[in-house]
């Protein structure tokens, strides 16, 4: 178990990402999801994880233009004491088109989005509200206002930037309730600066992308071609850097083959392995793998039994990348 930053909440130190299971949408005309889902399978996959001791589930309203919060509301039927819900706004979207199509700030949308959401989770109150999207320096004070309403009415808990600037994850650490940040972290890119603001501010930090968007899964290699409707398999996204015309980067292949023995040590599975280099990184580290199937549940959920990696094992990764 691990904290959520400073609002003392525990959660468990590997959590469960839901941007897959949210399906199909689209974002500026390119796809932005990870192909169609089995909302089937997507609920046994949440329950599985749950079963296995995962806590925490980080979702965004815009993920499937909703349908993710709408999946995980019947997931959690039932369970909601269970788990601590993360969820996100600000990107505005069409549910209809499955589109997401601008982004608001705003007093009023903030509170109509949060609404929406307890509405599409089934839920009372959100646990960690993070803003999804860009502002400005002087909208910050504006927004932190917003939602410390929020949490004066019991809608939220607590919450936080997906950003990965850390000046704008220090500036929202100003609000009585920021509890974490969300950036990107993984083996192959570290996030040192973040991670001194989440150390200075007493902020958890949120790790996307902690099997850089499932190359660290070891299901991939060289000869792996991704389908048009999946994020990673169309070229133009320029955040998505570990895939290219939807196939593996060559170059991330070469540095996973460099380090693959020590992530796969002690029977570790090669995500399992990859999660504890983040565990092992920062006390406040909690990776929120994606999940689609049960199987992939149960891999990501070991690595809450293998632990982190050890000081040694980091150094010598860190050593190999180099080269």
């Amino acid at each position: 178990m691990r904290k959520l930053g400073r609002s003392g909440v525990e959660v468990s130190a590997i959590g469960l990402g839901a941007w897959a299971i949210g399906g199909p949408f689209s974002a500026g005309g390119r796809e932005a999801g990870w192909g169609e889902v089995d909302d089937g399978e997507s609920i046994a996959a949440v329950r599985q994880a749950l079963d296995l001791g995962v806590t925490l589930i980080d979702t965004a309203d815009t993920y499937g233009a909703g349908h993710s919060e709408r999946v995980l509301g019947r997931a959690l039927a039932g369970r909601r004491d269970e788990v601590v819900i993360a969820t996100k706004f600000g990107n505005t979207f069409d549910e209809a088109s499955r589109a997401r199509i601008g982004t608001d700030t705003s007093a009023g949308y903030i509170r109509a989005a949060c609404r929406a959401s307890l509405d599409r989770l089934g839920t009372e109150g959100i646990d960690l509200y993070q803003l999804h999207c860009d502002a400005e320096p002087e909208q910050v004070d504006d927004i932190l206002a917003t939602l410390e309403s929020l949490v004066d009415d019991g809608l939220i808990r607590g919450y936080g930037w997906s950003t990965d600037d850390p000046a704008k994850a220090a500036a929202f650490a100003a609000g009585p309730h920021c509890t974490a940040t969300q950036h990107v972290l993984n083996v192959f890119e570290d996030a040192p600066d973040m991670l001194a603001v989440c150390a200075e501010h007493d902020l958890a930090s949120i790790n996307r992308a902690p099997l850089a968007m499932g190359l660290l899964g070891g299901r991939y290699d060289r000869n792996s071609q991704l389908a048009a409707r999946d994020v990673r398999g169309t070229d133009g996204q320029t955040w998505v850097a570990y895939f290219r015309d939807g196939r593996p980067s060559p170059e991330f292949l070469r540095r996973l083959d460099a380090i693959r023995d020590i992530l796969t040590s002690a029977g570790r599975t090669l995500a399992q392995g990859a999660l504890g280099w983040i565990l092992a990184r920062s006390p406040r580290t909690v990776p929120i793998p994606g999940i689609r199937t049960p199987a992939q549940a149960k891999d990501n959920a070991g690595a809450l039994t293998a632990g982190p990696l050890t000081p040694t094992q980091l150094a010598e990764i860190d050593r190999l990348l180099q080269l």
